[in-house]
């Protein structure tokens, strides 16, 4: 009898499925012997599929307990699938739950498991960078590279970006070019200046007609602004003012009280929420079943100066808690937040170092949440 012969014979005698169940069992035996090795502590596992692929990620403050749940019992839908393709587990111990979580969030945005919310845009928003380099540049710019720079956002909207950087251009008259602006450049008179100086908008560092130090009194300002702190942008302004008025410059401070006089147009268009709020996170959560729309406020000198909405579908079975912990800690990575309020509609049972919940039942924060 031939080889195919025997490949036939082996199939119509059900030899195929008899090695389907043979390889199934071993599979159950191994996953059962490797859980009941596992710890009973805090960390994140990984579920890998034949093609060695990591399928999920979770996190648990009980390993053991969390990973058993999932093989204790029969599993239907999703969850069912997600099981029956798993054939190895690893898992990462951490000190905390906490610790768990951030790790996870982390691997899933790294290995984008197809049974895992994926919470990060695929959209790559633009952010404001202030060079590092002498008379730092200020421009938008979607390619984040930490040590060219200091970044502020992400901005989710363009026109807000737009607006913010016509403010600056306005209020502060920055360079624009890419001139190298070392010290030896222009003592050695390289460069001439360019339109911008004559019209108004450089005042002309690359001929050595701005010191550095008042330059960089600009890019502090600058700072504040784009850190939302806008009050103390406009005491600068305001003192600046004063101090030309007494000096008897009173045109150069026509030109400052102009300034103000935008910086406040800018700032009455901010969302006002509360004058007594200031530097807070806000997050919501609605769901229509497996459907999670999620937004996020932040809040500065109480104003919301950043916004980010979400729409995600639960993959398996997330509890709506866990959907809203992990979309509040990869907004809080990506905004580059440090607020150490955050202000949730329901209680989530967990503690953060850096940061602590608040779920407001009354005021101007239960007006945030309602928003």
């Amino acid at each position: 009898m031939s080889a195919y012969n025997l490949i036939i014979f082996f199939l119509l005698s059900g030899g195929f499925f008899h090695y389907l169940a043979f390889m199934t069992s071993s599979v159950e035996k191994f996953l059962k012997n490797l859980i009941s090795d596992l710890p009973s502590c805090p960390g994140v596992y990984q579920f890998f599929n034949l093609d060695q692929q990591i399928i999920y990620v979770g996190k648990a403050k009980n390993l053991k307990k969390r990973v058993s749940s999932y093989f204790a019992k029969r599993q239907v839908g999703k969850t069912g699938i997600l099981v029956n393709k798993t054939v190895d587990i690893k898992i990462v111990i951490t000190e905390s739950e906490q610790d768990a979580l951030l790790l996870e969030n982390n691997l899933i945005k790294k290995y984008k498991p197809i049974y895992n919310i994926l919470l990060k845009d695929d959209k790559t928003y633009p952010w404001i960078c202030i060079s590092n380099e002498r008379y730092p540049r200020v421009f938008s710019t979607r390619n984040v590279t930490k040590n060219n720079g200091q970044y502020f956002g992400p901005y989710t909207s363009s026109k807000l970006l737009t607006t913010v950087l016509n403010l600056i251009k306005e209020l502060f008259q920055l360079r624009d070019c890419n001139l190298n602006l070392s010290k030896e450049n222009i003592k050695s008179s390289k460069y001439k200046v360019c339109l911008e100086y004559h019209i108004g908008n450089c005042k002309g560092p690359c001929i050595g007609e701005e010191i550095e130090k008042d330059y960089l009194i600009k890019i502090e300002q600058i700072k504040h602004i784009l850190n939302g702190n806008l009050s103390k942008v406009h005491s600068y302004l305001t003192n600046k003012m004063n101090l030309l008025s007494i000096k008897l410059k009173y045109e150069k401070a026509q030109l400052v009280k102009e300034s103000i006089k935008l910086l406040e147009n800018y700032q009455s268009k901010s969302v006002i929420v509360s004058s007594t709020l200031s530097h807070i996170d806000v997050f919501g959560i609605y769901n229509i079943n497996d459907d999670y729309f999620l937004n996020y406020f932040k809040i500065k000198e109480g104003s919301i100066i950043q916004s980010h909405n979400s729409h995600i579908r639960r993959k398996i079975n997330e509890s709506i808690e866990d959907v809203l912990i992990h979309y509040i800690i990869s907004i809080r990575n990506d905004f580059n937040s440090n607020s150490n309020e955050v202000l949730v509609p329901f209680e989530l049972n967990l503690t953060f170092p850096d940061f602590s919940f608040n779920v407001p039942k009354k005021g101007s924060k239960k007006k945030l949440i309602d928003l």
